[in-house]
């Protein structure tokens, strides 16, 4: 008896260190990040089919772990190492609050050793929350009544102790800024007008997918504020949340309420290309080795304008002062350790595909490859068994797989808890002998965009993934997306850049360059002085681009380089456009 207990012993302790060994294994990510997304709360949002939805990130880090907070999500995420995200489910509307939203586009501030939340409301009987322990998920009204409200709120705490608030979200009305009392929150003065969009002078800020300004005025919205070496960086969203180039900018300041007349010609968070388009209304953070990042919401849009996610991407200031975030394969396998890029390529775009049934024309197989978030292959049915095949062309080091679930026929509204996928993957190098790559048969969580670093690297032609068990709906892929590097030879340095800038808009221009034979995609790096192109646009299966991002009333500098799965290729030269 005494010596099964000492084995079970040994064999759960075992097992402990098996996991804690797989956890520690993956050092990496990709976005959209991994999290239990809720389900639209809204009825008349899901006429065109339940979803998963959020935006509006805010992360903190509080006492060395960090917190993230996003809308209608009854509740929050926090994380000691940005890569596993335990969610707590809290409600913080109070009784007289009514309507779906919970902690819409919310605002989280800390106040010495107390973290302080407060939603989006423009009346004035919303609760701000304080908790010395978000982790127990100990919270408390600090202010019963805020006596003033604020749609798209953010708390700023100066390094004197002073306490502001920030807010707005119109196409009429500018951003506001205000003192708050630290002791009482009650406002001191009244607000200060700050900044309103420029989109006659900025190309980026035009309203709608393609920055046309035909339909509506821009938005600005998103308010975040960080300071680096005395002076205060005023972040905001534009042009709209709905479209690919939803992107933050940033003015400074040389105060907490300005004035912001110092404007940064070009949005610091920008990704419109690539499978996660899209990085607006975000927020700024510094991790615990001293290292910048940010948080932004990507735009999905199909079942509802407001069908989203969210992605962390690296960030920094320059020696210039200048903010930035490195967008360049934002949305392939990065460390998290420094947000580097691990130069892992996308091994199967656009590759021949099998699948085991299809549900209707409208959601092919080829979808699920296609490098689009908005487009998924759909399986007839949620029933395991249901595959779907991806032929890589040629062996391959496969490093990492990402799998994106869709929302088809999903019957949930709301956030869920204790929901979960399952599946396998498995390799091949010949379609005749299969091995387990991925093993997730067991799993007991929501993991809608399951990334998975494989501890050993795999030589393989083909990728199968299996479905097992489905939460809801159909089994359904928007992209799986495998990751590491072809044996083949390195994609052209690409020859012929050209940009046409109009001199009727100078905001906007024409790019085109002579493609490369072997490549399947390029990376249009722009900014407006050569060593700071900080900015790019991922373009997939073309040699052109409409531009219309820039600064009128300035010079720009582009290079580009392509890219294959085999690799990137050297940047070119870089251009100077007048």
């Amino acid at each position: 008896m005494h010596k099964n207990l000492h084995r079970l012993k040994i064999l759960a302790i075992l097992l402990l260190v098996m996991i804690a060994q797989s956890h520690a294994q993956q050092k990496t990510y990709c976005n959209p990040i991994n999290l239990d997304y809720g389900y639209t709360p809204i009825p008349d949002f899901a006429g065109w089919g339940h979803h998963r939805a959020t935006a509006d990130p805010v992360i903190v880090n509080y006492k060395g772990d960090y917190y993230l907070f996003s809308t209608n999500q009854w509740g929050y995420w926090w994380s000691n190492d940005l890569l596993t995200w335990k969610f707590l489910p809290h409600k913080f509307l109070r009784p007289w609050n009514k309507g779906y939203d919970e902690l819409c586009a919310p605002a989280v501030g800390i106040l010495g050793d107390t973290m302080i939340v407060f939603g989006s409301t423009y009346t004035r009987n919303f609760t701000i929350w304080m908790s010395t322990d978000p982790k127990s998920n100990q919270w408390k009204p600090l202010v019963d009544s805020f006596a003033i409200g604020g749609w798209d709120p953010a708390f700023f705490t100066d390094d004197d102790g002073r306490l502001y608030m920030y807010n707005g979200s119109s196409n009429a009305y500018p951003l506001y800024g205000i003192e708050l009392d630290r002791k009482t929150l009650q406002p001191i003065g009244t607000r200060t007008e700050l900044f309103l969009l420029q989109p006659w002078r900025f190309g980026w800020q035009r309203f709608g997918e393609n920055m046309d300004n035909t339909f509506l005025d821009p938005f600005v919205e998103g308010s975040w504020m960080t300071k680096h070496n005395g002076k205060y960086y005023l972040q905001y969203g534009a042009p709209g949340t709905e479209f690919s180039g939803y992107a933050d900018g940033v003015v400074v300041g040389n105060t907490p309420l300005g004035p912001f007349n110092q404007p940064q010609s070009d949005p610091f968070s920008f990704h419109p290309g690539g499978f996660a388009r899209g990085a607006g209304h975000g927020s700024t953070f510094m991790d615990n080795a001293g290292h910048y990042w940010h948080i932004s919401t990507i735009s999905i849009g199909v079942k509802n304008s407001f069908e989203r996610r969210l992605g962390i991407w690296p960030a920094g200031f320059d020696k210039d002062g200048v903010l930035f975030m490195d967008a360049a394969f934002g949305d392939y396998p990065h460390n998290v350790y420094d947000g580097s890029f691990t130069g892992w390529m996308l091994l199967n775009y656009k590759k021949p595909i099998l699948v085991s049934s299809t549900l209707s024309p409208a959601h092919p197989a080829n979808d699920a490859v296609d490098e689009d978030i908005k487009t998924y292959w759909s399986a007839a049915s949620g029933n395991s068994g249901e595959w779907i095949q991806s032929d890589l062309g040629a062996i391959s080091t496969v490093h990492a797989i990402q799998v994106n679930y869709a929302d088809q026929d999903a019957e949930f509204l709301g956030k869920q808890t204790g929901i979960c996928h399952q599946y396998r993957v498995l390799g091949s190098a010949d379609q005749k002998k299969w091995q387990v790559l991925i093993d997730k048969s067991h799993n007991s969580t929501d993991v809608p965009h399951d990334f998975t670093e494989l501890r050993t690297p795999a030589s393989v032609s083909y990728i199968r993934l299996e479905n097992l068990h489905m939460p809801t709906g159909k089994f359904a892929i928007s992209g799986l997306r495998v990751f590491g590097r072809g044996t083949g030879p390195m994609p052209d340095t690409v020859k012929q850049l050209i940009v046409l800038r109009t001199q009727k808009d100078k905001r906007s221009a024409w790019i085109k360059w002579q493609p490369a034979d072997n490549a399947y995609g390029y990376n249009i790096y722009f900014g407006t002085a050569p060593d700071k192109l900080y900015n790019s646009i991922l373009v997939y299966d073309a040699n052109e681009y409409w531009f219309k991002v820039m600064d009128k009333e300035k010079t720009y500098y582009f290079a580009i380089e392509s890219l294959n799965e085999n690799g990137v290729s050297p940047r070119t030269a870089v251009i100077r456009v007048d």
